[in-house]
């Protein structure tokens, strides 16, 4: 007996412009300079986007936010405790060869219940940021 699956619609540029255009509207509202990064489910870059006043060290964070969040699927602020020495996640090789950042801001994009990329956003505090990067996630639904 063969199952059949449906197939989910990938992450396009047009959704990636949404999180983009999400992230940054909840950063501008709070005063807060941020870059933001969306990856496809195969850890491509579709968007990228950094405020002309952010630090450029933001960019490089919000990217690896997004990395950690679609490596892991998971928020990358429910990561903190499980990457402490010691931690099940500490010495993670990972299947992207990327480093890992396990600080609030990431987040895993589903559709149709299935894995299809990743927000990152950095610059502002991590509760900020992780607000920032779930702006995104409900503008695209």
């Amino acid at each position: 007996m063969s199952t059949v699956t449906a197939a989910v619609a990938p992450l396009t540029s047009q959704d990636a412009e949404v999180l983009l255009t999400a992230a940054r509207r909840a950063a501008d509202a709070a005063g807060v300079t941020v870059s933001v990064t969306v990856l496809d489910a195969g850890g491509h870059l579709l968007a990228f986007r950094r405020d002309e006043r952010a630090v450029l060290i933001s960019g490089e964070t919000s990217t690896r936010k997004a990395y950690t969040s679609l490596q892991l699927n998971a928020p990358t602020a429910d990561l903190v405790d499980l990457v402490k020495p010691d931690g099940p996640f500490h010495s993670l090789t990972t299947a992207l060869d990327r480093p890992l950042l396990f600080i609030a801001g990431g987040l895993p994009v589903h559709r149709d219940g299935r894995l299809i990329g990743a927000v990152g956003v950095g610059g502002g505090a991590p509760e900020q940021d992780h607000a920032f990067a779930a702006a995104a996630v409900a503008a695209l639904v």
